[in-house]
């Protein structure tokens, strides 16, 4: 019977300490096989290309090419080549940059062996890994793009009045219920009236919310 191919990594982190790390963790398992170790994002270019690794593990804070932007030339130059993320970043920024330079994963560098492993073995074999965190990250961001649409959608589609909308104005300027009231010449509780039905219709649950989404969606715009 013959042994199943051991997966062939190659490492990329401007610090020895976690190369050396990783280097013992993977070697302690069979099915893995360290075959290059780099510490700036060049160097890195110049091994994948020379070594032929099936997945390169990448961190993002490296010395004359970052991770992201050596990730958008590995993919350029080898688009087959399988990327994994390996960073101590885990803001949806950083996370859109590597998904858009054409990452296959990413993980945290606080995981643990198993799902380093599980991380390894799924982009070896062409299947997305992100950390949990990463992933409720995705998800969340997600949810607020479509939450956005859904603002935009609602007032162009006349769901929200034209108070409603002066309402939304005047909270996206940080203004309170008794500010908004005396600038529209209204009672208190009707613009909580109209705040508390912009949520409704919006699915938005709290006026930091309503602050965020008013924004972004460009539906209003703060006063300079």
């Amino acid at each position: 019977m013959r042994s199943k191919k051991r997966i062939k990594i190659l490492i990329a982190d401007d610090h020895s300490v976690v190369r050396k790390g990783l280097r013992a963790l993977f070697t302690s398992a069979p099915e893995f096989w360290i075959v290059g170790e780099a510490s700036d994002g060049e160097q890195t270019i110049r091994l994948l290309e020379k070594r032929k690794p099936d997945v390169a593990m990448i961190d993002i804070s490296m010395p004359k090419l970052n991770g992201i932007e050596a990730t958008r030339i590995i993919k350029e130059r080898q688009p087959h080549m399988k990327v994994l993320i390996l960073t101590i970043y885990d803001d949806e920024e950083h996370v859109s940059q590597i998904i858009r330079a054409g990452a296959d994963g990413y993980v945290l560098k606080n995981a643990g062996k198993k799902e380093l492993f599980a991380a390894i073995r799924a982009v070896a074999e062409g299947e997305p890994f992100f950390s949990p965190t990463i992933s409720k990250l995705i998800i969340q961001g997600f949810i607020d793009r479509a939450r956005e649409k859904s603002v935009r959608i609602a007032t162009q589609a006349g769901l929200l009045t034209k108070r409603e909308t002066e309402i939304l104005c005047c909270i996206a300027q940080g203004l309170t219920n008794r500010e908004i009231a005396r600038k529209l010449f209204l009672s208190p509780s009707t613009v909580n009236t109209h705040r508390m039905n912009l949520m409704k219709k919006l699915n938005i649950h709290d006026t930091a919310g309503l602050v965020r989404y008013a924004i972004k969606s460009g539906l209003v715009k703060t006063e300079q």
